[in-house]
C-alpha cells in the first residue's frame, strides 16, 4: 500500500526574518512562526504519523502544532543541509554558491546529495514501517529539494538555484 506523505516547511524562525541560512544551527521560532505552527496544527489535524527534523525551528514547529495531539517523532535525517562554516551567514551569500555544492560538501558540512541520501533513507523506512498511512514531515528546504529529486526527477542542479517560495505543504505519493 502507498504511503500519502505531506511535507511541511518549518514555521518562520527569526534567522527567516533576519535573512540568515541557520543550517544545522538550532534556531528559534519568531512570533510569527509560532502563529503559523498552530494554524499547521490545524490544516494537518488528519495525517496519521508525524515526524521532523531534530534541529529545534523544526521540532517547535510541530511541537505546537501537535500538543497533545500526535506523538511527534525527531529524525536527524530531516536536517536542512549543513553548511559548515556557513551555518548562520546570510541567505545572500550562501544563494550565489548553491550550485558549487550540489555534490561538493560545503567546507566543514555536506553536499545536498547527501541530504538526497538521507532523505532516500527515511523514505524507506516509512513505506515499510507505515503503508497506507498518511504521515506528515516538518523539516526544511533541502528536504524538499530531496524530495522533489527522488519523487519527480527534477535535477538539484535546478533545484537549489530557484528562490523558494513558501506554501501551505506539498503532498507526494509514495509507492
Amino acid at each position: 500500500m502507498a504511503v500519502k506523505l505531506v511535507y511541511e516547511t518549518h514555521a518562520t524562525s527569526v534567522d527567516n526574518e533576519a535573512g540568515v541560512a541557520t543550517g544545522w544551527l538550532p534556531g528559534e521560532l519568531s512570533p510569527l512562526g509560532r502563529e503559523q505552527a498552530v494554524e499547521l496544527g490545524r490544516r494537518r489535524r488528519d495525517v496519521d504519523h508525524v515526524y521532523c527534523s531534530d534541529l529545534r525551528r523544526a521540532a517547535q514547529t510541530a511541537e505546537i502544532a501537535f500538543d497533545g495531539v500526535k506523538e511527534v517523532r525527531q529524525d536527524s535525517r530531516l536536517r536542512e543541509c549543513d553548511y559548515g562554516v556557513y551555518n548562520g551567514r546570510p541567505v545572500s551569500e550562501l544563494a550565489a554558491l548553491r550550485g558549487a555544492h550540489v555534490d561538493l560538501p560545503w567546507p566543514g558540512g555536506q553536499s545536498y546529495r547527501q541530504v538526497v541520501a538521507e532523505m532516500a533513507a527515511f523514505l524507506e523506512e516509512v513505506m515499510k514501517r507505515w503503508p497506507g498511512a498518511t504521515v506528515l514531515v516538518v523539516a526544511h528546504t533541502a528536504n524538499l529539494w530531496a524530495l522533489e529529486n527522488l519523487l519527480m526527477g527534477t535535477p538539484l542542479e535546478d533545484l537549489v538555484t530557484i528562490p523558494f517560495e513558501w506554501r501551505p505543504g506539498w503532498v507526494f505519493d509514495l509507492a
